[in-house]
């Protein structure tokens, strides 16, 4: 009966998760299909073999094997991982709960992870920081030069850059940058390409007003 709520417990938590967390807030389908997926069938393994000596191990080997795939495979965002690794543990603790940690304990802490998760990735939770790689159309070689242009093109207050190439040959700058939206700047004109994750867009330019 235990393992029947935990069971039930796990899906309504990836539920959660994926449809009530994740979806809304990234909108990307196929690794909503990764999340249901990895959460289920690790659900399922450690359920099948819960009652085994080897529960504690297979947990760990499980975690251990699956972050590995997840390592080989295309390149996501730092978010995306820590919604990776909820899945996972959700799936454990579904699977393990009732032989391991006990029905309360395994419930509380499922509902743990998903409020840590509902918490940590909200937009009110320093949803003005940003950070960005960007190809300046001009190389610049001090930092306090680099400042100011990726102020003036990003429209705030850079708190950190880290420069990846600085091209004197073809006359650009590459750079990751973190930076505030606002912090009382306002973009100018300059001009310049950023690219976030794996996706390039190019910078507004507008006077203020």
């Amino acid at each position: 009966m235990d393992q029947i709520i935990l069971f039930t417990a796990d899906i309504v938590a990836i539920a959660i998760l994926t449809f009530g967390l994740y979806f809304p807030r990234h909108r990307r389908r196929d690794l909503v299909t990764a999340y249901v997926g990895l959460n289920v069938g690790v659900l399922a393994v450690a359920g099948a073999l819960a009652s085994s000596t080897v529960g504690a191990g297979l947990g760990l080997g499980l975690f251990g094997v699956l972050s590995i795939i997840r390592l080989r495979s295309s390149e996501i965002a730092q978010h995306e991982v820590a919604y990776y690794f909820a899945a996972l543990a959700l799936g454990l603790l579904g699977g393990l709960g009732a032989s391991g940690t006990g029905l309360v304990l395994s419930v509380s802490l499922m509902a743990l992870i998903v409020v840590a998760m509902a918490f940590a990735d909200s937009p009110a939770l320093l949803g003005r920081y940003r950070n960005e790689n960007v190809v300046i159309d001009r190389a610049i070689p001090d930092e306090a030069g680099q400042t100011a242009y990726l102020e003036n093109l990003l429209g705030g207050r850079v708190r950190s850059i880290t420069v990846q190439r600085l091209d004197l040959v073809n006359d650009t700058t590459t750079v990751n940058v973190r930076y505030e939206v606002g912090g009382g700047r306002t973009a100018g004109r300059t001009s310049g390409r950023t690219e976030t994750g794996t996706e390039s867009r190019s910078a507004a330019r507008v006077n203020a007003r």
